[in-house]
């Protein structure tokens, strides 16, 4: 089945099919796991039980354009970026594929092991620095992996722009402030 989303989140045309149950994963909070001798890493269980319904029992992951991180989210997020591109640019226009190239083309899924575990990609954690932990962090329909420290430092910079920026966004709702 196609969604139509509100034009305000993906600018009013379809964007493909949801997950298994209708809805793309969402993700909240930060967490910090250790990374085992072998490289695996444990998933969050709140961010394993976001992506229980998804097509791909997994998690995919890629490289950021902006930031040294990885990002991830569940399949759906990938597939409905993918339509838009195609959506946005047509199969052909180089700046479609140098997007699709820099995030698709990078993508990795990863499954869980028995115990909710993933080996992130070497290439990636080189990286994002992740070295004996891995912080996720959620925000919304996609997360980060962050080296804690990285992310600490992240994360006080990014409180610094929102404290002068959420006092400028429009209410909720469309109402007045």
């Amino acid at each position: 089945m196609t969604i139509w989303m509100p034009a305000r989140a993906f600018g009013g045309v379809p964007v493909g099919k949801f997950g298994g149950n209708g809805t793309m994963a969402f993700f909240l909070s930060t967490f910090t796991n250790k990374v085992d001798k072998k490289g695996r890493v444990s998933v969050p269980a709140a961010f394993r039980a976001a992506v229980s319904q998804s097509q791909f029992p997994g998690i995919v992951v890629y490289r950021p354009l902006n930031l040294p991180c990885i990002e991830g989210a569940d399949m759906t997020f990938l597939e409905q970026l993918s339509d838009r591109l195609y959506g946005d640019f047509g199969p052909f226009d180089p700046d479609q594929m140098s997007v699709a190239t820099a995030i698709l083309a990078g993508a990795s899924q990863l499954s869980f092991d028995p115990e909710g575990r993933v080996m992130l990609p070497n290439d990636l954690k080189a990286f994002a620095g992740i070295d004996a932990a891995a912080t996720f962090v959620g925000i919304g329909r996609k997360f980060q992996i962050w080296n804690p420290e990285a992310f600490e430092a992240h994360r006080a910079q990014q409180m610094a722009v929102a404290a002068d920026t959420a006092p400028k966004l429009p209410p909720f709702g469309g109402g007045r402030p």
